[in-house]
């Protein structure tokens, strides 16, 4: 197996508090978002196999259509039904919680055990991290295994949708959902007057004021709509997810506040209009406030159109 790439050795090294925390905090999601049909397989594509994918660990040869996944990341799993590859997936992780048909098990993707997820005898196993050794464990037991990381970039998350239409056999159904979120975002980007461009934003991962900055897959939402990130400017932006202080929201004065800590922690725009100063803040002020669905405004997976969408809402007013 290659080498990891610089890249890859870098998203790894960015698995300290604040990614753990975003990891976590993807899990606590809801029913919500329009993505993910759950809808059986096409015809096996049998004449495109074998094929050789790409993931963050190297190469990995599939000589058949893979019959049954474990999917140990909750966004591919959201890609994985997506594209229609549903039927494929035998089981997935205890973070997985959307589409409602997903196989939910207890396996874990923060403590993985390759024993019990090879008991599942999986012809492909899809990760998001290399915890406690995983990749090597799971080669060890001649388990394909591809590792796809958390995107930094739509763009990261576009490239990892068409790498599992490719392992998958589901390529084209891969590309439509593909153009369907591009589609989406556009559409939303395009609806939100131009006067919106400029205005600053506060992300929130937990009330203890994480957050993230424009160099992260969710900051690139923002940037699209021409958003000012307020975590941009913080002392130390710890590979792209710094705590801020109380005083540095206030002080920023956001013009847009997402909370991506409404299941997790029961926070909504009340509970934020109520902290001490935070009345004074323009998005109290104005009802600029989204309270967003952790696990959509958490995972790089096809919902993050209805990300975008609810973002888009919010700036028309």
């Amino acid at each position: 197996m290659p080498s990891p790439s610089p890249r890859t050795v870098r998203r790894r090294s960015l698995l300290t508090a604040p990614l753990a925390l975003v990891l976590a905090l993807s899990a606590c999601g809801g029913d919500g978002g329009s993505t993910g049909d759950g809808g059986g397989s096409a015809a096996p594509a049998a004449a495109d196999f074998p094929v050789t994918v790409t993931g963050d660990a190297g190469d990995v040869t599939l000589e058949a259509r893979p019959e049954t996944i474990v999917s140990m990341s909750a966004s591919a799993t959201e890609m994985l039904f997506a594209m229609g590859a549903g039927d494929q997936v035998e089981a997935v992780d205890s973070t997985s919680d959307f589409p409602a048909e997903a196989p939910t098990t207890d396996l874990s993707s923060f403590t993985p055990n390759a024993e019990a997820i090879a008991g599942y005898s999986p012809d492909l196993v899809v990760l998001s991290d290399d915890l406690n050794g995983i990749v090597d464990a799971l080669d060890a037991l001649a388990v394909p295994t591809l590792l796809l990381g958390a995107a930094d970039t739509l763009e990261d998350s576009y490239a990892q949708m068409e790498t599992l239409g490719e392992a998958t056999g589901h390529a084209e159904e891969a590309a439509d959902v593909v153009a369907e979120v591009q589609d989406r975002i556009d559409a939303a980007v395009e609806s939100v007057p131009a006067e919106a461009r400029g205005l600053r934003v506060y992300h929130e991962l937990d009330p203890s004021f994480y957050s993230a900055t424009s160099d992260t897959f969710i900051g690139g939402v923002y940037t699209l709509f021409g958003l000012e990130n307020i975590a941009d400017g913080a002392a130390d932006t710890a590979g792209g997810y710094p705590q801020l202080s109380a005083e540095y929201v206030v002080g920023q004065a956001p013009d847009l506040v997402v909370l991506a800590d409404t299941l997790c922690c029961g926070e909504s725009a009340a509970t934020f209009a109520q902290r001490p100063a935070f009345d004074t803040v323009p998005a109290v002020r104005e009802g600029r406030v989204v309270e967003a669905d952790d696990s959509v405004a958490s995972r790089w997976g096809p919902r993050v159109a209805d990300f975008a969408e609810s973002v888009a809402a919010t700036l028309r007013g």
